[in-house]
């Protein structure tokens, strides 16, 4: 845990009471200031209670004293329209902030040299995070991940030297966190989302400029420039003086970090170089996982981490569970776990990266369904279809591509492997990847994802991917 010092003897109201919530009054309190809190959700209040807290409804008490309100994440701070707390709070002057920006606090305090690293996107965050986390830990770094990926900020170690802060950062976090300032900074992309929380896509992506604009002297900023949004942000970077690293995997670049045949190669000064190959390396499949390589590639040279530990740390990355994840292989039949594709877009990522698709896929449906995917018909060599949404792929499939409905998740993975394996087929891939939610058979993705996991791996003859 990391003692929030910051307002230490003062009195400070928390609401959002979920995990980062509960993270925060504890930090709180171990750094010595009082602390109110309080929730919509009287269950969740209840469990503050029973942790010791002081908790209040914060409509019936004086804010004269409250030195800020840290706000979880999910609390609408701006729109369709502020929450009330955060109106009382305007009212009474008092700041709105987040976890994140009382890490920032601290680390300023105690630390402000100790590498920090910020992703942000509107996809690839996770992974990206994941894959910077696991090189800074191959290098010898004490690496401390978090964030929007799973542990709430302030329940990891303290900022130091050695150590680094490895940190997934939503929109939402960023929104809360007015004096973020990392060390090394990252912007995947910008794509149309959360615009119910922002209001238009130009605040959002606003919003997510601040991560890298925020970047401390002698830091570096990095920006994939394959979307406009995000080249006009590189480009105000630049301006404003940062050290400012473009990413693409689109097209070679003058100065900055692209991908070419599965090749990470930096460009600068006219010269362009060679860092590191991706080829072959399962967990990092497609031009979406390149671009999450090229930027892990970029903090890694920032870090000062050599391109042998580089390498090492790619080729050992064993991927996100659920996402893109190799679970098992009979003969030339690979089974990859993608049930993290909950929707069309999240699924071409998936059908891109192989050529012959035993393809798993249904569930609850989403709006548009899987016709957006139709130029990936022809890597589908037979498509089995499961839950509330397989009569409707079935129409959108047609005849273009052989599909049968399978209905369940279990009756899927047994016909798709036999299917698979009597093809004959090289390199024959048996992929959940659904593009749907999960929620009429399963209470999450993660569920599904693991029941895909042991329903392959308790085929005869499955051996794990190394």
């Amino acid at each position: 845990m990391i003692p929030v010092t910051s307002f230490a003897g003062k009195t400070v109201a928390v609401f959002g009471l979920g995990g980062s919530g509960l993270a925060s009054c504890h930090a709180l309190k171990a750094g010595g200031a009082e602390v109110i809190a309080a929730d919509d959700n009287a269950e969740n209040v209840a469990k503050a209670t029973q942790a010791g807290f002081i908790t209040a409804d914060l409509r019936n008490v004086s804010w004269a004293n409250f030195a800020a309100v840290v706000l979880a994440p999910g609390v609408p701070l701006t729109h369709p329209v502020p929450h009330w707390s955060v109106l009382k709070a305007r009212e009474a002057g008092v700041e709105v902030i987040g976890d994140i920006e009382l890490f920032c606090r601290e680390r300023r305090r105690h630390a402000p040299d100790a590498p920090f690293v910020a992703i942000t996107g509107t996809n690839g965050k996770s992974t990206t995070t994941a894959l910077i986390a696991h090189l800074t830990k191959v290098a010898g770094y004490d690496t401390q991940m978090g964030g929007n990926i799973g542990t709430a900020i302030l329940s990891l170690e303290p900022p130091r030297m050695g150590r680094v802060h490895v940190i997934e950062m939503s929109s939402y976090q960023i929104d809360l966190a007015p004096s973020l300032d990392p060390s090394v900074g990252i912007l995947l992309n910008v794509s149309e989302d959360h615009i119910d929380r922002h209001g238009t896509i130009e605040h959002y992506a606003a919003v997510k400029e601040r991560l890298v604009a925020g970047v401390q002297g002698g830091g570096t900023s990095i920006v994939g420039v394959d979307d406009g949004f995000c080249r006009d942000i590189a480009d105000r970077l630049d301006r404003a003086g940062k050290n400012v690293v473009r990413i693409s995997v689109k097209n070679p670049l003058a100065s900055g970090i692209y991908v070419e045949h599965g090749t990470i190669v930096r460009a600068a000064g006219g010269a362009h170089s060679e860092i590191a190959a991706l080829g072959g390396i399962g967990s990092l499949r497609g031009q979406h996982n390149a671009q999450n390589a090229a930027c892990a590639a970029a903090v890694a040279l920032a870090m000062g981490i050599s391109q042998d530990v580089l390498q090492n740390g790619l080729r050992s990355f064993p991927g996100l569970a659920h996402r893109m994840e190799q679970v098992g292989r009979r003969g030339n039949v690979l089974f990859v776990n993608d049930s993290k594709g909950t929707n069309a877009d999240a699924t071409a990522h998936a059908l891109s990266s192989f050529a012959d698709i035993f393809w798993i896929a249904g569930g609850k449906p989403k709006a548009g369904g899987i016709t957006s995917l139709t130029g990936f018909f022809p890597r589908i060599r037979k498509a089995y279809l499961i839950g509330e949404a397989a009569q409707e792929f079935s129409g959108t499939l047609g005849t273009q591509v052989g599909h049968e409905i399978s209905q369940t998740l279990d009756v899927a993975v047994e016909h798709a492997a036999r299917d698979a394996e009597a093809s004959g087929l090289t390199d024959a891939v048996v992929l959940l990847s659904p593009a749907c939610a999960s929620f009429d058979q399963y209470r999450n993705f993660e569920i599904r994802g693991t029941k895909f996991r042991e329903l392959v791996q308790a085929l005869p003859g499955v051996q794990p991917v190394v």
